[in-house]
């Protein structure tokens, strides 16, 4: 079974109607039971939420302290590629854009790591646009043995690949995949998927289950804020999270939030999420799950980053390239999206420290677990 089996069982237009149609008196019933609880959830991510998102900050920054302390974890994606075979139009990688395409050598490659390395970070995020056949499986274990031996902690963001390839990148030190399922709604992603592999939406829907069974150690869910009703594709993103957490208890999980953001050929959002709207989603995944890791990306403004920090946030990127080589050579041609947080690696430590939050740039190493 996968999820995919559960999935088809829900009824997205009921919870739509159950999420703009429940009470204070539910929200407040939800406030005192949060915890695993999917019916709560729904109401702390409902439009009644909001007369309490005060009352669910103050609930998620105990929580949060409670589990992770004041420690933030510093992470830097990488870009390998910009090659994709796929048609989405709300990505700048999508491949009819007419922009430079380039993947990096093993020499580019380690001259993107020499500088990452330089600027103190130890986790990395290896993101590839989506081509199978120069960016696939014998790219990737090209590449592999020389991230993982410069970085302890090393996350992939690529196409979805089968079990036994998730195996093979974890014998190569992968600790982590993020799998961004887009939106929940498939009439959704059937718009906005209109050629290569990712118009298939239940083979991405089932690639978590993939991941798990290959016994990956860190897994990570997401949705693009604006594509379709955010209040509804983060609910139906909990439940995805809950099916994995029950089925597949040893792995951990991750979740992030980015929202729609400019890019060559992009869109705008179909439903726009506020600045209040996204505190109200981060709150209330962590009330809903204490353990689960919260990523923060630099598509968000520096102030709004600075003050998200302490509500729910686990992990978080700083100084990013959205470009491949672009750590060492910027060009704006190349890029994913556009970056809203362009601050330096120094200042945004410097804003965390003002706000009493500890940044964690290691956190791992192998060599810990025999000592």
């Amino acid at each position: 079974m996968t999820y995919s089996s559960l999935f088809t069982q829900l009824a997205p237009d009921a919870l739509s109607m159950k999420l703009y149609s429940t009470t204070a008196k539910e929200v407040e019933r939800a406030l005192q039971n949060p915890s695993g609880n999917l019916d709560s959830l729904l109401a702390l991510l409902s439009p009644a939420a909001m007369a309490y998102i005060e009352l669910m900050a103050q609930q998620a920054v105990q929580l949060t302290r409670q589990r992770f302390g004041a420690n933030i974890g510093l992470f830097l994606p990488l870009y390998l590629s910009n090659l994709c075979a796929n048609e989405c139009d709300y990505c700048g990688f999508s491949m009819s854009n007419k922009v430079k395409r380039k993947t990096l050598t093993r020499d580019e490659l380690a001259a993107e790591m020499a500088i990452i390395k330089q600027r103190g970070f130890d986790s990395i995020l290896l993101v590839s646009g989506e081509h199978e056949t120069k960016v696939g499986m014998e790219y990737f274990e090209s590449v592999l043995p020389l991230v993982s031996k410069a970085f302890n902690y090393v996350a992939m963001e690529v196409q979805p690949l089968e079990t036994e390839q998730y195996q093979r990148l974890g014998k190569l030190g992968v600790d982590a995949v993020m799998v961004y399922q887009e939106t929940y709604r498939a009439h959704t992603y059937a718009q906005h998927h209109t050629r290569g592999k990712k118009q298939d939406f239940i083979y991405r829907l089932d690639t978590p289950d993939r991941v798990a069974k290959a016994g990956i150690d860190k897994i990570g869910l997401g949705v693009l804020l604006g594509l379709d009703d955010w209040r509804l594709d983060a609910l139906l993103m909990g439940f995805h999270l809950d099916y994995l957490e029950n089925t597949y208890w040893r792995s951990r999980y991750s979740i992030s939030l980015p929202r729609l953001r400019p890019c060559t050929g992009g869109i705008t959002p179909k439903v726009e999420l506020t600045d209040a709207g996204l505190v109200q989603m981060i709150c209330a995944f962590r009330l809903f799950n204490p353990q689960l890791e919260i990523s923060l990306s630099t598509r968000e403004l520096p102030s709004l980053r600075d003050n998200l920090l302490p509500l729910g946030i686990t992990h978080m990127s700083a100084g990013s390239s959205t470009q491949p080589g672009g750590y060492m050579a910027p060009d704006s041609q190349l890029d994913q999206f556009e970056i809203s947080d362009n601050r330096p690696v120094e200042q945004v430590v410097e804003q965390m420290k003002r706000r009493g939050i500890n940044p964690v740039w290691k956190d791992w190493e192998m060599g810990w677990v025999n000592s």
